[in-house]
């Protein structure tokens, strides 16, 4: 399989396990999970062929560990990113560290320092663990900036944060008191 082929099928799956699994007719349950044999006919039905041995290579590869299979092999979901209103994943509450990262672009910091980091259409806003993978994320967006989260201290204050499968940090909105420019 080419790195094109698994970044376009990654490209696809975040797209339908995240957002809009209804654009295949594919139903996902309250967790995320989706039935791998009926991803793989709503895909056929949309012109895409997918395969087994294409998905697990997807989720296998993917350094972000975008995605995860049950247990049983049949069905799949996206880890976190969700923004379709059935899906509410249960993560465990967790203690965060004392300091977390949030990659973005510098056009947006005008925005961030009014209201703070929100969810948008997402449930939760991420965070990372360390710079690196916070820069890589606000590449995505334009021009990298990383914000420096003061994690501790907000949970101390009574915010929850969650951790996902792929060790994203989630919560549901920073405040901008408690964002520091890194």
């Amino acid at each position: 399989m080419t790195t094109k082929r698994l970044s376009e099928t990654s490209k696809f799956l975040s797209y339908i396990l995240r957002h809009e699994p209804h654009a295949i007719g594919l139903q996902l349950d309250s967790e995320g999970w989706a039935d791998i044999e009926s991803l793989i006919a709503g895909a056929a039905k949309d012109g895409r062929t997918l395969d087994i041995a294409l998905i697990q290579a997807v989720v296998s590869s993917s350094d972000k560990k975008r995605f995860s299979i049950s247990d049983d092999g049949l069905r799949i979901r996206a880890v976190q990113g969700h923004s379709t209103t059935n899906v509410s994943i249960q993560h465990v509450e967790k203690e965060p560290p004392g300091f977390l990262y949030h990659g973005t672009a510098t056009r947006f910091l005008e925005s961030i320092r009014q209201q703070g980091l929100i969810a948008g259409s997402r449930h939760h806003v991420h965070l990372s663990q360390d710079i690196p993978t916070a820069i890589a994320v606000g590449q995505r967006y334009g021009k990298p900036v990383v914000l420096k989260i003061e994690a501790l201290r907000m949970h101390q204050q009574g915010f929850k944060f969650f951790q996902a499968e792929n060790g994203v940090w989630l919560t549901t909105h920073v405040p901008a008191v408690f964002i520091k420019k890194d």
